[in-house]
């Protein structure tokens, strides 16, 4: 049962990262700017689904035999750790829009609201959902809760230094929030604390390999979504 679980998954995830490059090559652009609705070869893109690939067969984007392999990885080892509990549906729906957050925020530093804010809904109502099956692992209070506390933390952050935390961040929060407070306040702060420490390790490399200085802002978003994958791998396996 648990090998069909994480072969589905990857399955799953793999299918999912085909998808991928092409919604990040359309949001993948400075704020001022609307998303590209076209390829890089004029070609209009009238969907957000598909391949990143253009009629003459040249590929755009991202490179999808890296973001799909990453993905089916991700969705692979949720699969493992979560096992045959109603959240792991959850937990695959919600993993490729993480991989595309974190595309889009390295490319452009920006989080859009056309993901976050859906997400920051859809998070709890999934997980609602979830706590009304059987034997699901975890707690829909705990993950109103989450979200409610890490989105208000992220928010005295921003207010405190906007150029370290974004508001993109303090959005994105409310759906980690959520998934991490599923498991318990202990999830929360470890998924927390693995972001901050993912993100001060890319910063100190950075500075080492003398491509950024001590107040060269990097894209926080990516390590947030890190940090909340390592809380959740731990939380799920521990429930």
């Amino acid at each position: 049962m648990e090998l069909i679980l994480v072969l589905g998954g990857a399955l799953w995830g793999a299918i999912a990262g085909l998808f991928v490059p092409r919604a990040a090559y359309r949001l993948s652009v400075p704020p001022e700017e609307a998303w590209r609705a076209e390829t890089p070869t004029g070609q209009p893109l009238a969907s957000w689904v598909g391949l990143a690939r253009c009629p003459k067969g040249d590929w755009y984007g991202p490179r999808t035999f890296v973001v799909a392999p990453a993905t089916a990885l991700v969705c692979a080892a949720l699969a493992l750790t979560t096992g045959a509990r109603p959240e792991l549906g959850v937990w695959l729906l919600l993993a490729p829009f993480g991989v595309l957050l974190t595309i889009v925020d390295f490319t452009v530093h920006r989080l859009p609201d056309v993901l976050t804010l859906p997400l920051a809904g859809a998070a709890p109502l999934l997980l609602g959902g979830a706590a009304l099956l059987p034997e699901h692992g975890g707690s829909w209070p705990g993950a109103l809760y989450g979200a409610l506390a890490l989105a208000g933390a992220y928010f005295v952050l921003f207010l405190i230094n906007p150029n370290g935390m974004g508001f993109g961040d303090v959005k994105l929060a409310l759906c980690l929030g959520a998934v991490l407070g599923w498991y318990g306040w202990g999830s929360l702060l470890l998924g927390t604390f693995a972001g901050f420490l993912l993100a001060a390790l890319y910063g100190g490399a950075l500075v080492v390999a003398r491509r950024a200085g001590r107040k060269t802002a990097i894209p926080f978003g990516p390590f947030l979504l890190g940090g909340a994958f390592v809380g959740l791998l731990i939380g799920s396996y521990a429930a």
